[in-house]
């Protein structure tokens, strides 16, 4: 059984979607800081408004994904035409996003783990 098939099988037995994860790349926190040095990718933080003033990556943008409004706010605010690199606490509200905003033609890509993951790895956030 090839690595797609096995995948998709666990997926299906967890009860998730296997077209849920092919919309959107799942990277880890070296996969973002690269990403995010590159001008062609928009960072977004999908967190609420606390969380983001709190701590949060630098040069993210921030539209709360729990809002009913987050579609909406995101096709204003997020170019088409560049990557949008998005995450949030632990990986798992940055996920849906990405799946919502890939349905719309967006090409994301997820931080595995979340600022989570970031922060355990050391690297800077700010307040």
């Amino acid at each position: 059984m090839n690595m797609k098939k096995l995948i998709t099988c666990l997926l299906a037995m967890l009860g998730l979607t296997a077209c849920g994860q092919e919309d959107f790349e799942n990277v880890d926190v070296t996969g973002f800081e690269k990403l995010m040095n590159d001008s062609n990718v928009v960072v977004l933080d999908v967190r609420t408004a606390e969380e983001f003033a709190e701590s949060h990556l630098a040069g993210a943008l921030n539209i709360d994904q729990g809002q009913s409004d987050f579609m909406e706010k995101s096709k204003a605010a997020l170019p088409d035409s560049k990557t949008i690199a998005v995450y949030c606490r632990s990986g798992r509200r940055s996920a849906s996003a990405a799946t919502r905003l890939a349905a719309e033609g967006y090409k994301c890509v997820n931080l595995k783990g979340g600022i989570i993951a970031w922060k355990e790895a050391g690297m800077p956030v700010k307040p």
